[in-house]
């Protein structure tokens, strides 16, 4: 019969204190508005707020294409460096390339491209890297002479392959100083090889890396070292943090 008792009292006192816990959050004193909605793409296509750089149709929104050209398969060949009319920052940025399925030249010589974050101050390496020896930190998906990726996630030569890069730019003070530095966070085909990875500066071949202060706003840049990479299905969102407001409600609050 005590047991009973027992096992009753513990029910009991179990069910109280579960709706009492459960039944009440913590309110941290910030009033957040509520996120904007957003319809995500499907196969790796643009979200609908993302700005579409191309898809496929032509390059109305990029400086120096001319003489680029739309290929059967919706991608076009990089023969010139390329630049967005656009400025950007903050940013999630996708995009396709493929790297000459004929395989010439070895090492920075095959299948060399960069993608360009702030006006090319910052370069993230494209290379076809299957089966090429090269210096770490120069080949595909690496932060330029800075950084390697953290694994090879190359396909063949001449197949597609996809970026998705998230990209945080620097921040300076009022005498040029920097307060923040960039962070990159790249997949390459799906595989994380740059996580939240500092920049340490301006991706230089042939000299230090350093900072210098620019705006808070660049063009993108395909850049172009004399290989016929292709690309296609580019787009680009600009991130904006939840900005949340000191005055809310603070404490339990029930129900």
């Amino acid at each position: 019969m005590r047991k009973w008792l027992l096992a009753l009292a513990l029910l009991v006192g179990f069910v109280w204190f579960g709706s009492w816990s459960w039944g009440q959050r913590y309110l941290h004193g910030i009033d957040w508005p509520e996120p904007p909605v957003v319809t995500p793409g499907e196969d790796g296509k643009a979200p609908s707020d993302a700005i579409v750089l191309f898809d496929g149709k032509g390059f109305e929104e990029w400086e120096g294409a001319s003489r680029a050209k739309v290929d059967e398969d919706g991608g076009f060949t990089s023969r010139s460096m390329m630049r967005t009319k656009r400025s950007f920052g903050d940013c999630q940025l996708h995009l396709e390339f493929a790297t000459p399925k004929e395989v010439r030249g070895s090492g920075q010589g095959r299948g060399n491209n960069g993608i360009g974050l702030m006006g090319a101050r910052y370069e993230i390496q494209v290379l076809d890297s299957y089966n090429n020896k090269t210096y770490p930190e120069g080949q595909c998906a690496s932060v330029y002479n800075q950084r390697p990726p953290m694994v090879n996630a190359c396909r063949k030569p001449g197949e597609w392959q996809t970026y998705d890069i998230l990209f945080t730019a620097p921040r300076f003070d009022r005498e040029g100083k920097v307060q923040k530095p960039a962070y990159v966070t790249v997949l390459h085909n799906g595989v994380l090889v740059q996580n939240h990875t500092e920049i340490q500066g301006s991706t230089y071949f042939d000299r230090p890396t350093a900072y210098s202060q620019h705006p808070e706003k660049q063009p993108l840049v395909l850049m172009y070292h004399g290989n016929p990479v292709r690309f296609r299905n580019i787009w680009i969102r600009e991130i904006q943090e939840l900005e949340g407001k000191p005055g809310g409600k603070k404490g339990l609050e029930g129900k």
